[in-house]
Order: structure tokens, then sequence, then C-alpha cells
């Protein structure tokens, strides 16, 4: 079907309902366990590429969803050029073990495909708000208690539920280097009664 032909969602709602659906796609295969307050992370993608090569091609026939998808929002396929390149790339250095798993940590096809999406959407639907991206199913669950609830609505309610992730991680962070630090003296303290 010629790109003029393609058909394309009509409503910035449809779009945003797209491209989450995306994001949600694209946190699974390369960001599930996220770095607080970065979209940088660990997904599916990496997992599946310790398994020799069954693994990288599974991998590979995952990242071809999400071009799909990214087809689905009208994304022309010359935008997507870059994505299949990645892929392919992502594919074959698989292959080579540890290298492979390392790469795909870094090498994120699935997230490259939301990125040319979003920067698509914001051309075409003037669409600039990332939230719907970043965290898609919190974004989703909200979008439904707001039309219940003013409380929801409310901005700052709205930004902490979109970043409770990040708060949790946050915080686990610092009890982290907290235990550390308190360790370390506790051990301090025994070496020192020893000397």
């Amino acid at each position: 079907m010629p790109e003029q032909q393609r058909a394309t969602p009509k409503t910035p709602q449809e779009v945003i309902r797209l491209e989450r659906d995306l994001a949600k796609y694209a946190n699974l295969m390369d960001s599930v366990i996220r770095i607080p307050f970065t979209k940088q992370g660990v997904g599916a993608d990496a997992a599946l590429g310790t398994i020799p090569v069954a693994g990288d091609v599974a991998g590979f026939a995952l990242t071809c969803y999400a071009i799909y998808k990214a087809k689905q929002i009208g994304v022309p396929q010359h935008k997507l050029n870059v994505v299949y390149k990645l892929a392919v790339m992502d594919l074959l250095v698989g292959f080579i073990p540890i290298a492979g798993t390392i790469f795909d940590i870094f090498i994120r096809p699935s997230r490259k495909a939301l990125d040319v999406v979003h920067e698509h959407i914001r051309e075409e639907y003037q669409i600039h708000d990332t939230a719907h991206v970043v965290h898609p199913y919190l974004h989703e669950k909200l979008e439904m208690k707001q039309q219940h609830s003013a409380f929801w609505r409310q901005p700052v309610i709205a930004w902490l539920w979109l970043h409770i992730p990040d708060l949790v991680g946050l915080v686990f962070i610092i009890g982290l280097l907290l235990a550390t630090w308190y360790g370390f003296t506790a051990v301090w303290a025994w070496v020192q009664n020893w000397s």
C-alpha cells in the first residue's frame, strides 16, 4: 500500500493510545527494570539474548512487532529504516556470546522505534507530552482514575502517581547507601576495637 493511502489514526487521543501501547511493549523489551529517573534499563530482549541463536532470533522477531506497531500509527517507511538497521545489527551481534548480551542492554531497537514514533507524532499531531511514553502503564491507570475523580486530576497528585517507580527507586538507592555507610562504619568500629 502506498504511503499516501495508509490509514492513520484520526484523533490525538487515538495516537496517544497507540503510542502508549508501543511504549508498554518497548518497556517490556528494553527497560522493564529501569534506572530511576532515566529511560535506561534492562528488558526481555537482553534476557532472550542470553539464549544462544534462538533468543536472538526471537528478539529480532519481537522488534519487528514494534516496527509493525509504529506503522499502525502512520510512521512512513523511510523513518523506520534506522530501526530495521538496528534490529538486524542486534540480531547479528547477538550471535557473539557475551558481547551480544551487552549489546542488547545498550542498543535497544524497540526503544528506538518508540523514539521514531514519538518524533513523528510530535511533528504530525503536535503532541509534546511524554508521560504516556515514559510511564505507559501508570499513565493508562491515571487516565482511568481521572475519568472518575477530580482528585486524580490535580497536577501534584498526577505527577506523584506517574513517578512512583522513580520515587521507589530513589528511596531504595538512598536506603542502600545508608545501609552501606552503616555497615562500613560498623566494620570500621569493630576493626578499631581489635587494634
